[in-house]
């Protein structure tokens, strides 16, 4: 029933409302199998590349971390920037410890400035 009737109308064939995504092969309002073949979309979709939210890491445990372990790259492991680590570590071993400076600098900057996790996101306060 359209216009005085009081009912409703019809959702144009192939286009669904702002909050049904439509399954994988089917358009909404297009029936199979007696079924609409639509669900509710409860997130957003995911979209690689860009990271969502705020990491579960710390800023200050990474930066304190940093500091007193620099010289390991124990803070950068934490993180999840192993590369990173691994170079600090390296760098510590050939230069008999000297290295660690850049450990202990890197340290005051990720309490400072903060700082991303391995997956890019930033690390909580």
């Amino acid at each position: 029933m359209n216009g005085a009737g009081g009912g409703t109308s019809p959702q144009p064939s192939g286009q669904c409302s702002s909050i049904i995504v439509p399954l994988f092969g089917y358009r909404c309002g297009q029936e199979t199998s007696g079924s609409l073949g639509c669900r509710l979309m409860t997130t957003p979709p995911y979209q690689p590349g860009y990271p969502s939210g705020v990491s579960d890491k710390s800023k200050v445990v990474a930066g304190v971390l940093q500091i007193v372990l620099g010289t390991f790259g124990i803070g950068r492991f934490y993180m999840g920037d192993t590369k990173t680590g691994v170079i600090q570590l390296i760098v510590s071993l050939v230069t008999c410890g000297i290295g660690g400076l850049w450990g202990f600098i890197d340290g005051i900057l990720i309490l400072i400035n903060g700082g991303v996790d391995g997956q890019g996101r930033p690390l909580r306060d």
